[in-house]
């Protein structure tokens, strides 16, 4: 018996810790009458202006004066909760007990109102009918007729305006409560469970509050799952496969909301003391914050999976702005909630609202890099920038993208580090996105030694350029080879071609291919390679080979003879037939195709003929 008084007092009075401070704060204390009370706070008489007295029973406002009395007549104080009562100092003396106690317990057993939505403002509120010094806060209802409970604010010479329970009020308590009857349940109980109780809640409502709370879960989780069961037989029915992640992440919420409104509507059923009641209300209000809550971020996780799910063409431009998207929702359902969750608690956020005007200004102020780097991440992605799994170049660093998040985007580095980039420094910076190029550059200046002869640089020129239209990797509108200036130890020529491809790795098994191609044509053409160095000769000096270097100037003269001369470029329709006649990967390669026709090459003999 007493293991379980223990339970319900720790279940009762620590279901807020403000309701438990205040009943804590009158329980440490004996009761003073309001006089004494009212004189003590008071204090000796001060110089204008005079200060405005306080009272030390809550008076002050008519929420405070219905919980102070609750909480005095909760713990048998019946002497100090008559201090909340309109009488006269004798009558109160004389009545005061008896008629605390009979209004304690039709406030407990018929009252019909919320004591969280009393005002708590010391003019009290407007309500329609009732003058100003009055207020409203609920009605009886006994044997199917309505008492209006109202309070009155008075006058007292020490303590100031305060809220009381008004006289014609307490004129009608004594009838009211001769008029109660047992109800039937307690009728039929062992009379230990009915008399005996803790802070005026019998045994026997304690005992089924308990056992209520696992009987209301076990009912939502019963309801869930039939409601699982239906979906599924109707989806069989449609002929469609049940999505399991579905279901895992709506259940665990639901069934938190179900159970505490089954809960609510069993303790309502119960009939708990009224102050129970307020206080438990505090608590079905955290609940069914924290449930939607968390039904909310569930219901976020599904719509950003599902976007994620949907076609890559659709999504490819925005999987990072959706990924930011989810996180800035969900860190503002969590900070609503967690408003909402101290406004149920009783905290005035009023007045913390009010000033995020002026303190937000503060914020901004000593936050503006976190500001500047949240908004910039999310300029960088609405501009579609950059997303995640993209090879940009930084500045002077190139890597992969991996995340980009509130503050900053993580980048992986061909040095395979982590780096870090402010998103309010990523909005400012040249970023060269190199996942998005069609096709790549190759750029390359080439020099031959001074020996080489003008015939010679054109048939080095012919083959590289003749080359360059064959080869099939090789976009064939932007190639070109020329002779780009005299410099101080080589004959400069300047390649410039796009390689039709966007693999690097590919990339570079073309550009490699194409410079050995060059080394063979330079090569041919009785030439070589300058050395950025002064060549001495002390020797006797077999010079360049001069069947090579005849036969390349018969074969210029050649084109000369029969206006030919393919300078400054090729005819257009020769550069047409020579597309993609080039074997590419070269003969003898591992990845070679099979062999191709050769290229039909038109005979300058057969031209002048």
């Amino acid at each position: 018996m007493r293991f379980s008084k223990f339970i319900a007092v720790g279940l009762l009075l620590s279901a807020l810790p403000g309701g438990f401070a205040q009943l804590h704060s009158v329980r440490s204390k004996p009761a003073k009458p309001a006089s004494a009370a009212a004189s003590e706070a008071a204090g000796p008489p001060a110089g204008p202006p005079a200060p405005e007295p306080m009272d030390p029973l809550g008076r002050r406002t008519p929420r405070g004066s219905v919980l102070g009395f609750l909480q005095y007549a909760q713990v048998g104080n019946y002497t100090a909760a008559a201090d909340y009562l309109q009488m006269t100092k004798n009558s109160r003396a004389a009545d005061g007990e008896r008629l605390a106690s009979q209004l304690h317990k039709l406030l407990d057993r018929d009252f019909v109102g919320n004591v969280g939505r009393i005002s708590d403002q010391q003019e009290g509120s407007i309500q329609a009918g009732v003058p100003p010094d009055q207020e409203r806060i609920g009605t009886f209802e006994v044997n199917g007729e309505q008492t209006e409970v109202r309070l009155v604010r008075v006058q007292d010479p020490q303590a100031g305006m305060i809220w009381l329970f008004s006289k014609e009020l307490l004129a009608k308590v004594p009838d009211l409560y001769d008029s109660i009857q047992q109800s039937k349940i307690e009728s039929r109980l062992p009379k230990s469970l009915v008399d005996s109780g803790i802070l005026a809640v019998p045994l026997w409502r304690l005992i089924v509050f308990l056992l209520v709370i696992p009987l209301s879960g076990a009912i939502a989780w019963g309801l869930v799952r039939l409601f699982q069961l239906l979906r599924l037989f109707i989806l069989h029915l449609r002929k469609r496969e049940p999505e399991a992640r579905f279901g895992k992440l709506f259940v665990h919420p639901i069934i938190l909301l179900l159970a505490t409104a089954i809960d609510a509507i069993f303790v309502r059923m119960i009939g708990l003391s009224l102050l129970a009641r307020h206080y438990y209300s505090y608590l079905v209000k955290l609940a069914l914050i924290v449930a939607f809550t968390w039904l909310t971020l569930r219901i976020i996780n599904w719509v950003s999976s599902k976007l994620h799910e949907r076609p890559a063409a659709q999504m490819r431009a925005g999987s990072s702005l959706i990924l930011l998207g989810e996180r800035v929702l969900k860190v503002l359902v969590v900070i609503v909630g967690a408003v909402a969750a101290l406004s149920s608690l009783g905290v005035n956020t009023s007045t913390a609202l009010a000033g995020l005007g002026i303190g937000g200004i503060a914020l901004g102020l000593g936050a503006q890099k976190t500001l500047e780097n949240v908004f910039g991440g999310v300029s960088v992605l609405a501009d579609k920038v950059i997303r995640v799994g993209d090879t940009c170049q930084f500045g002077d660093r190139v890597g992969n993208v991996e995340d980009v998040s509130l503050r900053s985007t993580r980048i992986r580095t061909v040095e395979r580090t982590e780096l870090s980039i402010p998103n309010g420094a990523l909005a400012t910076m040249n970023v060269e996105n190199l996942s998005r190029r069609d096709k790549i550059l190759f750029k390359s200046n080439i020099g031959l030694r001074y020996e080489t002869s003008p015939d010679q640089l054109r048939c080095v020129l012919v083959g590289i350029r003749q080359m360059l239209y064959q080869h099939p990797r090789v976009e064939t509108d932007s190639a070109r080879i020329r002779f780009l200036s005299l410099g101080d130890t080589a004959l400069t020529l300047e390649l410039f071609c796009y390689l039709v491809t966007i693999d690097f790795n590919e990339y570079l098994a073309i550009r490699e291919d194409l410079l050995l191609r060059i080394m063979d044509i330079v090569h041919a053409a009785g030439t070589a390679f300058a050395f950025p160095s002064r060549t001495l000769y002390f020797s006797k000096d077999h010079g360049l080979d001069r069947e090579r270097v005849e036969a390349a100037e018969h074969t210029v003269e050649e084109w000369r003879e029969s206006n030919q001369l393919p300078f400054p470029d090729f005819p257009p329709d020769e550069i047409r037939a020579m597309r993609n006649t080039l074997e590419y990967p070269p003969k003898g390669a591992a990845t070679a195709s099979p062999p191709t026709p050769p290229p039909v090459v038109r005979d300058s003999r057969s031209r002048r003929a």
